[in-house]
């Protein structure tokens, strides 16, 4: 992908998304640049309050390993590409693939395709790329304008007849729903924020919400799963932390748990910049 983290210092981070180059907050960066200002000057795009945008369109397009997706100057900063995903956008891709290639079923359930659940799916480039291993996906955002996006990925990539569903829904809920109806997944993806809101007002808390989320979660995981995914971000917790929520809940499964950092590293002066934490559960 086409993207570059040039510089970062004094709580901003200066980056390439393709061809732009943007300036962006990042309350977590405590050190100083390493490139002059005149080097940040060059920004085609600055966030403070809103975007003060020099040069950038309404949208562009971006590609990975033959998946593309429109970035976009969003309100709160984003752009509704998260590079530091790259590595678990190829992990689950590769997963997804092999028990594909196999041309046996994950689990009962799965008849011929891998059954996925992308949770907090925003602007689906998991979900597509799970569809182009040859999953079938379902994919659950509690916004309308992302799942918006989302469909305007698919279409970039001629998605349209991907066997994937679209469902703005409380993932909580949904998950609740999917239990009571006996439906069965062999592999969660999510992303979790911090804090938010369902469609209907109802309220996200991580720390209070995350592990019922994963209750649910463990009820309708197909008898042979292949894996869960968490990525977090801006939430006080450690990858330890929610490792050992999901070893609580899939331990007895077996398989193998990993966790980390999300992270990218500057062109500039070589330093890595912690975006997020991320834990892993496979068979």
């Amino acid at each position: 992908m086409n993207y570059e983290l040039i510089d970062s210092g004094d709580g901003r981070r200066l980056e390439r998304f393709g061809k732009y180059i943007l300036d962006r907050p990042d309350p977590e960066v405590l050190w100083k640049k390493a490139l002059p200002e005149t080097e940040w000057q060059k920004a085609d795009a600055f966030f403070k309050d809103r975007w003060d945008n020099k040069n950038v369109p309404e949208r562009w397009q971006m590609e990975h390993e033959g998946i593309k997706f429109w970035a976009k100057l969003a309100p709160f900063k984003h752009t509704g590409v998260f590079p530091e995903q790259i590595s678990q956008w190829d992990w689950l891709n590769k997963r997804i693939s092999e028990a594909w290639q196999d041309k046996t079923p994950v689990s009962e359930s799965a008849n011929k395709n891998t059954n996925v659940l992308n949770l907090f799916a925003y602007t689906g480039i998991a979900s597509l790329f799970a569809a182009k291993a040859g999953a079938k996906v379902t994919h659950v955002d509690a916004s309308k304008p992302a799942i918006t996006w989302a469909n305007e990925n698919r279409d970039l990539n001629s998605m349209q007849d991907a066997p994937i569903r679209w469902i703005v829904d409380d993932v909580i809920k949904f998950t609740e729903r999917e239990a009571i109806r006996r439906v069965k997944y062999d592999a969660i993806i999510m992303d979790p924020p911090v804090y938010g809101h369902a469609p209907n007002g109802q309220p996200w808390d991580f720390n209070k919400d995350f592990p019922k989320l994963l209750e649910n979660c463990q009820k309708i995981l197909s008898d042979k799963p292949l894996f869960v995914l968490v990525n977090a971000y801006a939430v006080s917790s450690s990858s330890i932390t929610l490792a050992n929520t999901l070893q609580g809940i899939l331990g007895h499964l077996g398989g193998v748990l990993e966790n980390g950092e999300l992270t990218l590293k500057e062109t500039s002066a070589g330093r890595l910049l912690s975006t997020g934490i991320w834990a892993r559960w496979s068979k």
